[in-house]
């Protein structure tokens, strides 16, 4: 199981898709970044050598935003949203969709499980 950037990859897997499992890599980048090293996408990531593994991470490092960096720059992203009160930075803020979906239904994975209501029962004297 070879090592890049901090993540494990799997062995068993097509370097190019097991290149996908590095944060903010995706299929087109991993065709990228295998082309521009010469490297072949189909070989297994337990066949590639350690040449070609340097070869691809400072590749990515020189190129890409990936991993913790890009993690922090997206959270500052947000908190600046929330800090300068902007109305996305107020949909980040109270866990609603961002991005014009709609809430009356679905949304479930922002909003949270659905709440179910209590009635309470009539008291006498009241």
């Amino acid at each position: 199981m070879p090592r890049m950037m901090g993540v494990d990859i799997p062995g068993k897997k097509h370097i190019r898709f097991a290149l996908r499992y590095i944060h903010g890599i995706g299929p087109k980048r991993a065709d990228d970044v295998l082309a521009a090293v010469k490297v072949d996408p189909m070989k297994k990531a337990d066949d590639v050598t350690q040449d070609e593994i340097h070869a691809i991470t400072t590749f990515i490092q020189d190129h890409y935003r990936v991993e913790g960096d890009l993690r922090r720059e997206v959270s500052q992203n947000i908190r600046r949203l929330i800090q300068i009160g902007s109305y996305r930075g107020l949909r980040h803020k109270k866990g609603l969709p961002v991005r014009g979906q709609r809430t009356k239904t679905n949304a479930r994975t922002r909003k949270g499980g659905k709440r179910i209501s209590i009635a309470m029962p009539k008291q006498a004297g009241r």
